[in-house]
């Protein structure tokens, strides 16, 4: 597998065998595209590694391996506290059995406390104030709300079958849950934990996501071709000598748009303009401009796309294919690919450092993350490749969070 040209440092990868020697600190190699890290910062990338009940912690600082700790069976999710320094570890559990949260302590990266849940969690979010998490129990056809300052289940409400993803508004007052098997989304009062609506005709719901200003939801039909837009319940904007409003628009369908086959995940722009589509099965992605509800084309990616990140600066979108060993480049700008790099075997799930100097690639089939600097990824070229470095993980990685925080 050819690894291009790693930058200044030249490296020489050789082998993957060989990444536990690719994790010694790389201090001769920083003076090049990295941010002065003040003595009391740390940050941390936390991989799940599916297939070893395991998270694999990497000091993002330094570029190595800090530590793999144990925690539950199957973990498959994970989220960073934005108030605490903490991380939460979905574990899915056995088959048929319980799943559970792992409460990882970043100032020692070990493992707090274990939240019980329910068969096959399998997603979470979190509020904004890191209080509460979202919790998608999909064999259990229910959302776990959890207190994370209390470490208990604070309440468990039913859902659609087999619901997939749970994702909180910005303004805090809407949860979206994608129902893969009931072919359906649900849009619940966050306050109250009510259903407001269920919309059926999403064959195989997989992802959702809202836009920032809680206006819109919009979900992925992986069994199909489309994606569903709905239109977010709010207060109606008082007439003219009124002083509030006086009703309340409800939830509502506002689209079905056809996109590639097998839309799998959900790539929303930071400033919300624009969602892609990655489209396995159709081994592309869809650009869709929000505003309108207009799909503005079709770009072919790699082979079975699964994952999609956009750039802090809503410039460009990495794509990850599973069935390849590189990542593609799409300029959002210029609405066409850029370039690609090679990575590991299976690239699924990717994260920028917090300076966003840093892209990091989970390699789901060779167990190792591929580190990129994205400042060299305008100029790459198949022989100059922003590749970086290696970093091991365990069996099966599938999901990646950042954490980063200033001593006290």
């Amino acid at each position: 597998m050819k690894r291009g040209d790693a930058g200044a440092c030249n490296f020489d990868f050789g082998l993957l065998a060989v990444f536990s020697l690719l994790a010694l600190p790389l201090g001769g190699c920083r003076s090049n595209g990295f941010p002065q890290y003040p003595p009391d910062y740390r940050e941390y990338m936390y991989v799940t590694n599916g297939g070893s009940g395991t998270v694999t912690v990497l000091d993002v600082v330094n570029v190595r391996l800090d530590r793999e700790l144990p925690v539950g069976q199957n973990p498959v999710a994970v989220a960073a506290s934005p108030t605490r320094n903490e991380v939460y570890v979905v574990n899915s559990g056995a088959a048929g059995g319980e799943g559970s949260i792992s409460v990882i302590n970043a100032e020692n990266n070990t493992v707090a406390a274990t939240i019980a849940l329910h068969r096959r969690a399998v997603s979470i979010d979190l509020d904004a104030g890191g209080k509460l998490a979202y919790v998608a129990n999909a064999g259990s056809n229910s959302i776990s709300v959890v207190d994370l300052e209390k470490r208990r289940e604070a309440a468990q409400i039913g859902a659609g079958e087999e619901p997939v993803a749970a994702r909180l508004s910005a303004d805090g007052k809407t949860l979206a849950v994608a129902n893969r098997g009931g072919n359906s989304v649900s849009v619940f009062d966050a306050a109250s934990m009510r259903v407001r609506a269920v919309f059926p005709g999403c064959p195989g719901a997989s992802d959702v996501v809202i836009l920032p200003d809680s206006s819109k939801a919009f979900a992925s039909c992986s069994a199909g071709h489309q994606v569903m837009v709905i239109a977010l319940a709010r207060a109606s904007q008082p007439a003219s000598g009124q002083t509030a409003a006086v009703a309340a628009e409800p939830d509502r369908l506002e689209a079905l748009m056809d996109v590639g086959r097998g839309p799998v995940e959900l790539a929303l722009k930071p400033d919300g303009g624009e969602v892609f589509v990655v489209n396995a099965l159709s081994d592309s992605i869809s650009e869709v401009i929000t505003g309108t509800d207009d799909v503005q084309g079709a770009y072919m990616m790699g082979d079975d796309p699964v994952s999609g990140l956009v750039s802090r600066d809503n410039s460009l979108l990495f794509v990850g294919n599973l069935h390849s060993q590189n990542v593609i480049v799409y300029s959002i700008d210029d609405g066409r690919r850029l370039t690609y790099f090679h990575v590991g075997d299976g690239p699924s799930a990717m994260a920028f450092s917090a300076a966003g100097n840093l892209l990091f690639v989970v390699d789901t089939r060779s167990g190792d993350v591929a580190v990129a600097r994205t400042a060299d990824v305008a100029a790459s070229r198949e022989s100059s490749s922003p590749l970086f470095t290696f970093l091991p993980a365990g069996r099966a990685p599938n999901a990646i969070v950042d954490k980063a925080y200033k001593v006290q």
